[in-house]
């Protein structure tokens, strides 16, 4: 565990301790357990934000995304009567496509990570209403996937699987990013990427993995988020979710350059975030508060990264003057021990006389 880690994991503590005392039914089981069920629906997605953040790039159409896949898959389970396990492979196989297409836009078009996600965001969240005729989307009163929908939003021993699912995939995340030599791609990619594509790295393979992975883990959350709202309006269903991703992976180390973060601390930013969320509640604030909760973490975030890159700098620079510093005295030491030079005769015979 790094140090960055382990002052989230510090932070945690300190604020759930301070939540606790202010309100005892903040320990309570029945919060515990809903706070564990919401850090699993939010963390599966901030994972793959997460890694997009690391290569240096940013995908705004998450929200969006998690909307025309929404409805997509609540009509494929009732209107087309499509047997779950099918929907949820297009669904899913719907999520790695978009991703590739925005990673496909950003590699060979050479188009900005910023832009071509904010167009997904417009284009998908415009989709989805168009195709739903700007309705809402539910199973009604049916037994449609119930299997699936035990699963997505049952338990085990009383945790949520919502929250096992976020260990899984945060497991084979964290081998695939700090023990793999893809995940070392990743970062080299994000520090400086004509510095990687010149040692080697196909850059452009490496950047567009990272969102279709995104778009994968966007699938798998729009299946969770339907089964724990058991409907789809297009118009809200998603809305701002992008924001929930970055700040997590924002407050969980990640650097808006590139280059930096981890599994473990995109995970303990999401839980985090909903420990600060449950504050707000705890405190009385007004939800319409929310959204400037969000702003404030992620302004705080990269504030915080910002004095860290700041601080590592002049270490570095620090670090070379100590290096350099023995060898400039060396070479004094050298010029005060040689003879003293012979002056230079006059170049002109009339001087010389």
């Amino acid at each position: 565990m790094m140090k960055k880690e382990l002052g989230l994991c510090l932070l945690l503590a300190v604020i759930s301790a301070i939540t606790g005392a202010i309100n005892p039914a903040f320990l309570s089981l029945v919060n515990l357990l809903n706070m564990a069920n919401l850090i699993g629906l939010f963390g599966v997605f901030a994972l793959g934000e997460g890694l997009v953040i690391i290569t240096g790039g940013i995908d705004l159409s998450l929200g969006s995304m998690f909307a025309l896949l929404g409805v997509v898959f609540i009509d494929l389970l009732t209107t087309y009567q499509i047997y779950w396990p099918f929907a949820l492979l297009l669904v899913l196989l719907g999520g790695l496509a978009l991703g590739g297409i925005q990673g496909f836009l950003i590699t060979r078009l050479k188009m900005q990570p910023f832009i071509v996600t904010l167009c997904g965001l417009l284009i998908y969240r415009g989709a989805a209403r168009y195709y739903t005729s700007d309705s809402t989307r539910g199973f009604g009163y049916g037994d449609e996937a119930s299997t699936l929908s035990t699963i997505a939003s049952g338990n085990i021993g009383g945790i949520p699987n919502t929250f096992i699912f976020l260990i899984i995939l945060a497991l084979i995340l964290g081998v695939l990013l700090h023990r793999s030599v893809y995940g070392r791609w990743l970062y080299a990619v994000g520090k400086n990427e004509e510095a990687a594509r010149f040692s080697g790295i196909s850059t452009n393979i490496v950047i567009a993995t990272a969102y279709i992975i995104s778009g994968g883990l966007a699938g798998i959350s729009t299946v969770l988020f339907v089964f724990y709202t058991n409907s789809v309006s297009p118009s809200s269903f998603g809305n701002f979710y992008e924001l929930y991703a970055i700040a997590a992976a924002v407050l969980g180390g990640c650097s808006l350059r590139g280059g930096e973060g981890s599994i473990l601390g995109i995970v303990l930013g999401t839980a985090l975030l909903q420990v600060l969320q449950n504050l707000v509640n705890i405190l009385g604030i007004p939800n319409s508060l929310n959204f400037a909760v969000m702003g404030t973490v992620i302004l705080v975030g990269v504030l915080a990264d910002q004095q860290l890159q700041a601080r590592r700098r002049r270490k570095a620079a620090l670090a070379s003057l100590a290096r350099t510093a023995p060898r400039s005295t060396l070479v004094q030491a050298k010029q005060s021990a040689s003879p003293p030079r012979v002056a230079a005769l006059p170049t002109r015979t009339g001087d010389q006389a």
